[in-house]
Parts: C-alpha cells; structure tokens; sequence
C-alpha cells in the first residue's frame, strides 16, 4: 500500500505543495541536521504497518488502519514535543497540514470525484491488445494531466473491459508502472519534481526533448512485456469473452459525463495557474504562511468536485463503480504517512550536515557529479518519500542553477528527473496514484498483491530496466 500520496497528475500534487520542500528562516523547524536516523522510525514502523498488518492481522488493520495512522504520526509529534517544545512540533504539524497534506486531499479528493462522474460507455472487451492500447493511450495522457488525472480517468475502464477475466491483478500493476509514473515523464505538468524544477527555472519543454528517448524506451519494452505476459494469462484462461445477456441491446461506446472533462481542465489551469501567478501571503498560522494563490486554487478544486456531483447522474457514478471509500482509505493513512515523514524530509533537507550525509556524498566524486548515483539515489528516495522534496534536495546538491544544469550538465539533471518520476513506481507509496489505483481495483474485486508483494513486481521487472537505462545514458 501507500503512498500516494500531479496528478491531474502526479504533477498537480507538487503544484498543490510548493511549500513543502523550504521551512522559512527564523520558523521554528526542527533542526534536521541535529536529527538522527532514529527519528525516521515513526515512519519506518508507519510502512511497515501498511505492508504486514494487512496480511498478519487483517481484521484488526481493516477496523483500525485510521487509529494506527495517527498513532504513528503522533510517535514523532510526542517526542518533537518532548525534545524540541511546543513550538517546534505545533509548527511541524501545521506545517505539513496545511501546505502539505491538506492541499493534496483536497487535490486527490476533486480528481477522483471529477473523473469517478466520466464513464466510458459500450463494452470494451479485456483482450490483451485492448489492454496494451488502454495503457499506452495512459502514458501518453500523463504528460498533458498529470499522473493523477490521467490514472483516476481510466482505471475504471480497465477494470470494467477485464471484469470477466480471472487473472487482472497484472494489469494494474502495471497500469501504477505507465500511467500512474512514467508517463507523467515528459512535461512539468506530468509529476509533481518536473513542476518543481518548472518553477526553479527548467524550460517547460526542458523534460521533453531530454526525457523523451528514455520514456519512450522504457514505456515501449513494458508495453511488449505487458502484452506479451497477458496474452499468456488470456490463452490460460481460454481466451474468456464478456458474458453477453440476450435481453439487453448493447450500448453503444461513448462518454457519459462529458462535463467532468471541462472540470477536469478546471483543475488542470487552476493547480498550473496556482504556480504561475502568485498572489501573496495573505495571513499566516502559528507562522505558517498561507498564499493567495494556494487557497484560491482549493477552493476552486473544491468547486470543481462539486459542480461534478451537481451535474453527473447517481446512475452514471454507480455504473461507473463509484465508491467513497478508496478516498476515505487515503485520508487516513495519509495522514499517518505524511506526519511521520517530517524527520525524514528534515534530514534530507540537512544534506551533507545531517544524518544521510553519506548518501548525499555519494552523487559527486572529484568535483564531478556521479549521474547514476544520481539516478539511483533520486528514485529510491522517492520510492517510499515524498519525490518533490526528494527532487529538490537533488536538484540543490547539482548546483541550483536551473541554466546550469540545463546547458552545461543536462545529464546530471535528467538523471535527477528521471529517477524522480520513473521510480515512484517501485511501490505503492511511490508517488500520488498508486495507493489510490491500488484501492480502487480492490473494491472492485481484484486481487492485488500485498506491499511486499507489489515490490516483488517493481524489482522483477523496472529494476533491471533501469539498470539498462542507467548502462544506456547515465554512466
């Protein structure tokens, strides 16, 4: 499970958090540098809990996950309380809760409302050229709305056109592999870093023509792969058909809830215009500034989501599968996660004064910047931590200086960017849709594999072709 944490992509959660990754001078921020890596372990235990509970205790994770998750988020508040006063841990708390994990609800919240009210009617039969054409018009829309947008848009499509089918579990997964991560690869609109580094001064069109073969390659080689490994299972199953009732004419294919696309553009402006035009501090909370911009633009996600309700039919959501409860799942362990990774973020923000130091080493020898520790070091991070802060720290350690690394060292910075986005897919916390693609295809039955299990995926099959990217541009 988790994290989930642009989407109208991935990128619309970055454009959601811009704060998140400086605490200003003279705040009273925890001082990461003085932090040791014990003080992770709130969060550490908060991963855990989502990926062994699940399987050794499940009745008792599926009554209490919410208690859980505030009980792991409040081991790191109690001893911040306790060591560094109140201050220290009510800003920290009101810090990621109102520029952090709020604004990420909120933006979760309106996308999956938005596109739960767009249903793609006729009967889409799960056929493996079918599924490989679903997935590859996925990866392409991730770019244009982000991650989020595009995975909330069409996982319901693809659950439906495999509803029939006995082994879908795969599909998903690698729906989280292209749509959910490596397709947001190619604008700063895809991801949450790429917009991050949009508004540090990287050319929108930067990623674009840097990322494009690197995308291109890894999203061709899992698309044969999925192809391939689904046309297995489908001849295994005897190549099953949509069971088809005789009572009933078939529908015809279209889009019901067309106006949800317009919303869905509305979120889209409103999260870009949010990082584009900023509007001021317009008052603070226990010093915790909070913009014009910002709070416009969750008001305007908020109005999105209910003009969505207001003008979709009951009919079309229920058709649609449309349930609350993969949003309600998410605001609570992300509540857990995102208050449990302060210390985290902290260290990494420290650099080479705190505790990761020798990691943050790692990336330069003589001078020069090591581009696949790079690669490596930005995309496990951002396997399991936020990937924006993660992008930043990264992005900071190469030099800062967005023409800099554009022109002189262009390796180095789609190095950072790549490993950012491609590996959020290593698990479910890895970036916004994932634990959120995860919920919705168990509620509508499938099977998916546990935390451990999904990893058991991600290493089989991404790790070794990052390698191979790694081997191809980065050495």
């Amino acid at each position: 499970m988790t994290k989930i944490p642009v989407t109208a992509g991935a990128v619309l959660a970055m454009l959601v958090f811009p704060g998140l990754a400086l605490a200003g001078e003279g705040h009273p921020a925890i001082p990461g540098a003085e932090l040791s890596v014990y003080w992770a372990a709130p969060f550490v235990c908060m991963l855990l809990s989502i990926a062994i509970m699940p399987l050794a205790l499940p009745r008792l994770w599926e009554d209490h996950f919410g208690k859980i998750a505030v009980f792991w988020g409040m081991a790191f508040l109690v001893p911040c309380f306790a060591f560094y006063g109140m201050h220290v841990a009510l800003y920290e708390f009101l810090h990621i809760l109102l520029l952090d994990y709020l604004p990420f609800l909120i933006l979760v919240f309106s996308l999956f409302t938005v596109a739960g009210g767009v249903r793609l009617k006729g009967s889409l039969a799960g056929t493996p050229a079918v599924n490989t054409v679903l997935l590859a018009v996925g990866t392409l829309l991730a770019s244009c709305m982000g991650t989020t947008g595009a995975a909330m848009l069409l996982i319901r499509p693809l659950l439906r056109a495999n509803a029939h089918r006995r082994f879908r579990a795969h599909s998903v997964i690698f729906f989280i592999f292209l749509v959910a991560n490596i397709g947001g690869s190619l604008t700063p609109l895809g991801d949450p870093p790429l917009f991050l580094g949009f508004l540090k001064g990287v050319d929108f069109f930067w990623t674009t023509t840097h990322l494009l073969t690197k995308t291109s390659l890894l999203a061709f080689i899992l698309l044969v792969i999925f192809f391939v490994l689904d046309m297995v299972l489908f001849r295994k199953e005897g190549c099953p058909k949509p069971p088809v009732n005789p009572n009933e004419e078939p529908e015809k294919f279209g889009l019901e809830g067309k106006v949800n696309l317009l919303f869905l553009l509305g979120i889209v402006l409103a999260v870009l215009l949010s990082g584009l035009c900023p509007l001021g501090e317009l008052f603070s909370v226990f010093g915790v500034p909070i913009e014009g911009q910002n709070l416009l633009r969750d008001l305007v996600l908020l109005s999105m989501a209910g003009l969505s309700l207001r003008f979709t039919s009951h009919r079309c959501r229920e058709l649609n599968g449309f349930t609350w409860g993969p949003i309600e799942e998410v605001a609570k362990l992300f509540f857990g996660i995102f208050v449990s990774m302060i210390p985290a973020i902290a260290i990494l923000r420290a650099g080479t004064d705190g505790a990761l130091a020798s990691l943050i080493r790692l990336v330069s020898h003589d001078g020069q910047p090591v581009n696949a520790m790079y690669f490596w070091l930005a995309g496990i991070l951002s396997s399991f931590l936020d990937n924006a802060p993660t992008y930043l720290v990264f992005f900071n350690t190469a030099g800062g200086d967005a023409q800099h690394l554009m022109y002189t060292i262009p390796t180095t910075l789609a190095a950072i960017s790549a490993g950012a986005v491609f590996m959020g897919a290593n698990s479910y916390i890895g970036n916004a849709p994932n634990f959120m693609v995860r919920s919705i295809a168990e509620s509508e039955g499938v099977r998916m594999p546990s935390f451990f299990g999904y990893m058991a995926w991600s290493v089989g099959i991404l790790v070794p072709l990052f390698a191979l990217l790694t081997w191809l541009f980065f050495m």
